[in-house]
């Protein structure tokens, strides 16, 4: 059975513009719900794919975080070429991660991590979540049990310096959050198994955005953007959004 792969997305909203970032092995659809939020309270919304992401999990682990920063780096040119002077941008986990490199790389208008990492996993429980996502993307495609086993055990036979580059990233980034000076709204879900929550207080004790504010969601896990509490979450991020000096 063929599935339906997510695609990168742009909804037409208006002069000012968000750039959203899903997660490691996450896809558009991460923040799709958010996209269209804010797409009707007059935003423009722009979520680029990273490299190896919505594909088939082969694809993946020929891939690291240089590739998917220059598909970030790409989404926001992307908005720029439309006319866009003012980009804020929204991330969930290492898009979160990614959003706060953005802060201290090129102008941006305002900066949402959510439940970003800025501490590091190990390498074992990082690749045991990349064979839950094989496996996963391998049910999704309708195949039998036996065959997602047996490309199961091809799979595990590929080498991942992916996870390796994945951590450097997290460290670079967290060594750098004190040069961003853009308002910031940190989001951290309080159940999020995924990561360490004590990174949302990290960089928000460590960025030096005059403009600043965190809030943790009681009821939430890791995929903030899809758990209970999303629809206040997409309100919040709404009101940052509004808070902020837009010049249109």
């Amino acid at each position: 059975m063929k599935i339906a792969l997510p695609k990168p997305f742009t909804f037409e909203g208006g002069p000012r513009a968000v750039l959203l970032l899903h997660g490691f092995t996450g896809n558009s659809s991460d923040v799709r719900m958010l996209g269209r939020f804010l797409e009707k309270k007059g935003y423009t919304c722009h979520a680029p794919h990273y490299k190896g992401h919505g594909v088939p999990p082969e694809e993946l682990v020929h891939t690291g975080p240089e590739d998917w920063w220059q598909d970030v780096m790409n989404g926001y040119e992307f908005l720029k070429k439309r006319g866009h002077e003012e980009i804020a941008v929204a991330g969930l986990s290492l898009g979160g991660v990614f959003s706060l490199k953005l802060g201290y790389n090129v102008p941006i208008k305002g900066i949402v991590p959510m439940c970003a990492p800025m501490h590091i996993k190990s390498e074992e429980v990082m690749y045991e979540g990349v064979l839950e996502y094989a496996r996963e993307f391998k049910k999704r495609e309708g195949k039998s049990d036996e065959q997602v086993e047996s490309e199961m055990e091809e799979f595990k036979k590929t080498t991942m310096n992916t996870l390796k580059a994945l951590q450097a990233l997290i460290a670079d980034v967290r060594d750098h959050v004190d040069l961003i000076y853009a308002p910031t709204f940190v989001v951290q879900a309080r159940h999020d198994n995924m990561i360490n929550t004590e990174s949302a207080n990290i960089i928000y004790e460590n960025i030096e955005s005059p403009k600043k504010q965190i809030k943790w969601y009681e009821e939430s896990g890791h995929v903030i953007t899809l758990d209970k509490e999303k629809e206040q979450l997409h309100e919040d991020v709404y009101a940052f959004l509004e808070s902020l000096d837009w010049r249109v």
